[in-house]
C-alpha cells in the first residue's frame, strides 16, 4: 500500500485505534485495575490533549525522521473532522497529526518504530 494514497484523516484513523490498543494492552499487563479505572488512565495517554503533548515533546527532542515529521503535517492539516468541545482546535490537530504518524507506521509494518515511540512516551508522562 502507498501511503500517499492515503489522507491524513485516515491514517489517523488507523492511528487511533493502534494507540488506544497499545494504551489499553499496556495498562491491563500492569496490573491498573479494570472498568472505569482503567478508562480514567487511558485518558492520560488517548486524549487530544496527551497525543499533542507527546508529539511535542518528542518533536523538541528532534526524536522524529523528516519523513515522520512529514506525515505528521500531513495529518495535522487533514480537513475536517468535529473539534471536541473539550478541546482547542491546535491541540486537536496535533493529535490528529501523531495518530496519522502512528497509523502510517502502522501500515508500513514499522512495529519497532511505534514501540520506540511507546517508550519515549513513558518516560514523558507520569502515570
Amino acid at each position: 500500500m502507498n501511503l500517499n494514497e492515503c489522507s491524513g484523516r485516515t491514517l489517523a484513523f488507523l492511528g487511533d485505534a493502534v494507540w488506544s490498543m497499545y494504551v489499553r494492552e499496556a495498562l491491563i499487563r500492569s496490573g491498573q485495575g479494570k472498568g472505569s479505572r482503567l478508562q480514567k488512565l487511558s485518558i492520560a495517554y488517548v486524549s487530544a490533549k496527551a497525543q499533542a503533548h507527546i508529539y511535542e515533546k518528542l518533536h523538541a527532542e528532534g526524536f522524529f525522521t523528516e519523513e515522520e515529521e512529514e506525515i505528521y503535517r500531513r495529518g495535522r492539516n487533514a480537513n475536517g473532522g468535529a473539534v471536541p468541545k473539550s478541546t482547542d482546535v491546535q491541540t486537536y490537530r496535533m493529535s490528529t497529526g501523531f495518530e496519522a504518524l502512528i497509523g502510517a507506521l502502522k501500515l508500513n509494518g514499522d512495529i519497532s518504530r511505534i514501540d520506540e515511540i511507546w517508550e519515549e512516551t513513558g518516560k514523558i508522562l507520569e502515570v
